[in-house]
């Protein structure tokens, strides 16, 4: 691998729809780069990036892929993601390692669910973004419009970087021409419009060039450049066609040559301190001589090389069989072997510069998230953690095998570890062992691959709905535990207020005890016993959440006081202050997004509707399909695919993300708190 420094390095993630030609648009630019030899496809599972068997068999991406290559003195680092909602989480987990989100559009489809996603979470991640509208070749485009859809959804700044030309057969770039033959559009107008854009990040280009009247050179145009892509004043729009090759090379040209390096792109957003403590804002810098700094942003339970922490550099060098923490670990590993990845190939290097992508196996200290680094000084940094959608759709799980439950957890501990949308519950009142996803394809790859690679099959029911139980009103309780048994007694006395807070703002639990009435030692008893009440519900068996528990008086026994009778206290008396704080049970709401043949709006939103769901917007996707919005109670959901597919005749899909919990309907908190009543009263 030639040498290059950290100035050369260009770090890019391929982000967008599903179906937009990211994985194959990765393997023209391995291509035309001359980092392969021959085009993968594919429909033959023959790609760089989609190596693994289940996406060959799914034809698409299910996880993100690193590729890394040389062109024009640059060395580019390119990561390919899944582009379906299902698999978000590694798409979304990707924007934590790159400067530049290429957010990738179908031409035949236009702007679609992941395509808005992605640009607003790399907004909010504050990468620089360009748009790549692939498949220019296809029929029947209305590219035009499609540009004006892009500026109208996403702001005046998206600027032309380059025009189709000749049929859609190759590209005619703009920064450097101000004239020549486009498909549409002028190249000159284009072209004027782009300088425009560029020099006003300038106050003496922009002076001279009112002045001159001349074109600045591109030297001249680079720094401003770089400044209007770091402060999203420009969003270039370029175009390809990955399957004939056309923008192809002049992609490449845009990344080597204007794609920011680590210095020239917005510092990643670390910080100092503890999550919760105070912390303050940290400045890692592309500096190959100062200590590591570096964030693993993807983790691989590999079967033959165990756990890989995939990770960027961000400040220092790191070298093979040097020392390295783990956050805030006390002892270091030795790096033993150190790899930059070309799909699935691991290739080991001596040392990765700041901005480099590279990985680490066989380290069981690393998570996904933690930042490795080779001094005591920077063991409280992390990074500002990404936004994942919450994962709603649910299965609970049981092993086929009596005695497979141990290896059960192991499985589904490794799978939670490499996909940060995917959950494991363990439901201690129900004896459920749940897992979460952001849907049924998403669970259902899940159970593929325990069935393939773990060879561990399953049995699947619907779970428990998760719902909440939470308070609406103040109110206090007490309980004065005593009990006499022989010789050793057991005292202990609560007063306690509860208070209801936010939604979303989760318990909170204060000591307010004056006198040493409740000793000190005694006060995380009381706690223990107080989460124990909440954990296993008042109303109805479900988690009490949201609410400030404020301990204020009590009594003990000098002999009798033991730490058993102030559980159980501490326990009994938030019970009865539950019981008069106007409790009620929460459901979750998801918002749920339906693409589906026009023709079947109608029978959808009266389907919806009859499901207590409230929509909120419908939205054309061409090609006769549209999308519909809206909010609906998860518990409403438990049959959805069977029932859209006999409405849509198979075409429907839908996507859900969590939005709120919201108070179920009185009557349908009388059946639940009646059973649970019944429940308790058997105990």
């Amino acid at each position: 691998m030639s040498k290059y420094i950290t100035e050369a390095i260009r770090s890019v993630a391929l982000v967008g729809h599903g179906a937009a030609g990211k994985t194959t648009l990765a393997e023209a630019l391995l291509h035309s780069a001359g980092a392969i030899a021959v085009r993968g496809s594919v429909e033959k599972g023959s790609t760089v990036c989609d190596f693994d068997p289940q996406e060959k068999e799914a034809g698409h991406s299910l996880n993100s892929a690193i590729t890394n290559f040389g062109y024009e003195d640059s060395h580019i680092h390119l990561v390919d993601t899944p582009g379906y909602p299902d698999f978000a989480g590694p798409a979304i987990a990707a924007l934590a390692g790159v400067d530049t989100a290429l957010i990738v559009v179908n031409a035949q489809t236009g702007i679609e669910l992941m395509t808005e996603r992605m640009m607003r979470q790399a907004a909010e991640r504050n990468l620089c973004r360009m748009i790549v509208i692939n498949k220019i070749d296809a029929d029947n485009l209305d590219l035009p419009g499609l540009i004006a859809d892009i500026r109208e959804r996403f702001g005046k700044q998206c600027m032309l970087l380059d025009l189709p030309a000749h049929g859609a057969a190759d590209v005619v770039e703009v920064l450097e021409h101000d004239a020549g033959d486009a498909d549409f559009e002028s190249v000159a107008a284009a072209h004027r419009a782009l300088i425009d854009q560029i020099v006003e990040e300038d106050e003496n280009l922009l002076a001279r060039y009112l002045e001159d009247g001349a074109d600045p050179s591109v030297a001249d145009l680079h720094a401003p450049f770089e400044k209007a892509l770091r402060e999203g004043h420009l969003i270039p729009i370029l175009f390809t066609s990955a399957k004939t090759g056309a923008g192809i090379r002049e992609l490449l040209h845009v990344l080597a040559s204007l794609a920011p390096n680590p210095a020239e792109g917005n510092p990643p957003p670390f910080y100092k301190g503890e999550p919760g403590d105070k912390t303050e804002p940290f400045h890692a810098e592309p500096d190959a001589a100062k200590h590591v700094l570096a964030h693993v942003f993807k983790v691989v339970a590999d079967p033959y090389m165990g756990k890989i922490g995939i990770f960027r550099v961000h400040q220092g060098t790191v070298r093979k069989d040097m020392q390295l923490f783990v956050g805030d670990g006390k002892r270091p590993f030795k790096v033993a072997h150190l790899y930059q990845l070309q799909g699935k190939e691991s290739i080991e290097v001596e040392a990765l510069l700041p901005g480099d992508i590279g990985a680490v196996a066989k380290v069981e200290e690393i998570e996904f998230d933690c930042v490795l680094h080779d001094s005591h000084d920077e063991d409280h940094i992390h990074l500002v953690p990404l936004e994942f959608p919450k994962p709603m759709a649910g299965l609970a799980v049981e092993t086929k095998k009596k005695g497979d439950e141990q290896r059960l957890f192991d499985i589904l501990g490794k799978l939670a570890m490499e996909d940060p949308t995917f959950v494991v519950e363990r439901h201690p009142t129900s004896n459920e062992t749940v897992i979460r996803g952001l849907g049924e394809i998403h669970l259902k790859a899940k159970l593929e691959k325990m069935a393939t690679q773990f060879k561990l099959e399953v049995d699947t029911t619907p779970p428990r709905i998760p719902y909440r139980e939470t308070i609406t009103a103040p109110a206090e309780g007490m309980h004065r535990h005593k009990k006499q048994s022989g010789g050793a007694g057991q005292f202990g006395e609560v007063h306690l207020r509860i208070e209801p807070k936010g939604r979303g703002e989760g318990f909170e639990f204060i000591d307010a005890v004056k006198g040493g009435v409740i000793p000190g030692v005694f006060m995380p008893a009381v706690e223990k016993g107080v989460r124990q009440a909440l954990e296993g519900g008042v109303v109805a068996g479900y988690a009490v959440d949201d609410l400030k528990v404020t301990v204020f008086d009590g009594k003990t026994h000098a002999v009798d006081g033991k730490e058993v009778a102030f559980v159980t206290a501490g326990r009994k008396a938030v019970i009865e202050a539950i019981r008069a704080a106007r409790p009620i049970v929460l459901e979750p709401i998801v918002n749920i997004e339906i693409v589906v043949p026009e023709t079947a709006i109608g029978d959808l939103t009266g389907d919806l509707a009859s499901r207590r769901g409230h929509i909120t917007g419908t939205d054309g996707r061409g090609h006769g399909m549209a999308a519909i919005s809206g909010e609906v109670p998860l518990a409403e959901l438990n049959d959805y695919q069977s029932r859209l597919k006999s409405l849509t005749g198979g075409q429907g899909s839908y996507t859900l993300e969590f939005a709120r919990y919201a108070a179920v309907p009185p009557n349908v908190q009388q059946q639940m708190a009646s059973r649970f009543q019944l429940h308790e009263d058997e105990e």
